[in-house]
């Protein structure tokens, strides 16, 4: 016996195809019957494309948001956390390993952190990929034991489960091969349904803007935090977005144990400023939006504590805290032709260079290289001479090194006599 249906895909697309408001029920309708596989690839990809093009405005947003979480479970710490909650979503970037040391460090203060994370695709490296350099670290957790994991160690970091906002996980795919990755409304709805599904109290987000970002363009990041943000409130979470600089790389490393190993230098206290810089800034937005204020959060990188809750965190998840991260088998340097100092070091020619090397992937399932990716010897501000090494490149596929550095050539822009304005990490604050 046929279902009938209550609408029809192709009304639906020429609906938003001509400029208009899609209805609440056209919306729950279409979100619902392309999870169930009734609207066809190729007429989602039609809706998307006519959703980048003419946009949505705020309560198509917030309904085709709700129809994504509807589409699957939704959990909620409150009932089974003694603890409150705080998520931090990050947009990501070139050496953005910032959800490794903040998610302890906030934990240190007794708020619990239920970081679902993703893999990276392309220039940007995921934070699963990273976690799995180190030894016997699984991703993969159940509900129950995430939940167990939150109330006696404080923070965890793993993979989403299958059965939240499944309609987001079908509709991405789609996107990447479409060329409708950029819609602003549908970004906003990813990542938001998948956040309120995963029921945390509060979230801070982290919307890159830069060479090196998902929205190189500030207007386009703003538009999309602002999006966010009224997403989230809407919704009961409380919400908060940082404009943060992308326009160089996060820290010296981009890569995945590269990046495990920076991060242990700033949860024992020391690594580079722009990592702590970040770290701190979104710590203390995570833990006031779950209440703690009076703390001292640069002193639990000090004394120990957050590193403290990683050991637990990491250890609850079957790693082994005290192994040697992998090192690639094969290194090369790149090296400055001038004299001068760095005024400039593009993200993206950073990140595309260590995905080259095998520290990313260019489709989904692709195994990533633990060691490879970009050491870099020298940043913006640093005075260099000709023939100094810039980064060292490591892989264990040396046949990768020619379009590595044919990626990365280029990446410094250094200047003579030149004086550099101290760089914003945080640009802005959107709430």
């Amino acid at each position: 016996m046929m279902t009938t249906e209550s609408f029809d895909a192709v009304d639906v697309i020429r609906t938003k195809r001509d400029g208009h408001r899609l209805s609440p029920e056209q919306i729950d309708w279409v979100v619902d019957a392309y999870t169930r596989g009734v609207v066809a690839e190729e007429q989602m990809a039609a809706l998307a494309m006519a959703i980048l093009l003419n946009g949505m405005d705020r309560e198509e947003i917030v309904r085709w948001t709700h129809a994504m979480i509807d589409s699957g479970e939704r959990l909620d710490f409150s009932a089974a956390l003694s603890l409150p909650t705080s998520d931090k979503h990050s947009t990501g970037g070139v050496g953005d390993k910032i959800t490794l040391p903040l998610a302890p460090l906030v934990a240190s203060f007794g708020v619990a952190v239920p970081q679902l994370s993703g893999r990276g695709l392309g220039h940007t490296g995921g934070t699963l990929d990273k976690l799995e350099a180190i030894p016997g670290w699984r991703a993969a957790l159940s509900t129950e034991e995430m939940i167990a994991q939150l109330e006696s160690v404080g923070a965890v970091i793993c993979a989403a489960g299958s059965g939240l906002a499944p309609a987001d996980k079908k509709l991405y795919a789609l996107r990447d091969v479409t060329g409708t990755v950029e819609a602003i409304p549908l970004i906003a709805s990813s990542i938001m349904s998948k956040k309120i599904a995963e029921g945390t109290a509060s979230l801070v987000l982290d919307v890159k803007t830069g060479a090196g970002a998902f929205m190189r363009d500030e207007a386009d990041a703003r538009e999309l935090a602002r999006t966010m943000v009224d997403l989230g409130t809407d919704a009961g979470v409380r919400t908060v977005a940082l404009l943060t600089d992308m326009s160089a790389p996060l820290g010296l490393t981009a890569g995945n144990a590269l990046e495990v190993r920076e991060s242990l230098e700033v949860l024992a206290g020391g690594g580079p400023a722009d990592v702590v810089e970040l770290t701190v800034a979104l710590a203390r937005e995570m833990l006031t939006a779950a209440g703690r204020t009076d703390v001292d959060v640069e002193a639990a990188l000090a004394d120990g504590r957050a590193m403290d809750t990683w050991r637990a965190m990491i250890s609850a998840q079957g790693g082994d805290v005290d192994a040697l991260l992998p090192i690639a088998t094969d290194t090369t340097e790149v090296r400055a032709d001038a004299d001068g100092v760095v005024t400039g070091l593009d993200a993206m020619q950073v990140g595309v260079s260590a995905w080259r090397l095998g520290a990313g992937r260019s489709r989904p399932g692709e195994p990533v290289q633990a060691g490879a990716g970009v050491e870099l010897h020298r940043t913006i501000g640093d005075t260099v001479r000709a023939g100094d090494v810039l980064a060292t490149l490591h892989t264990d596929t040396p046949e990768r090194f020619g379009r590595s550095v044919e990626a990365i050539t280029g990446a410094w822009t250094i200047e003579a006599d030149a004086t550099v304005p101290e760089r914003r990490i945080v640009i802005d604050r959107i709430a």
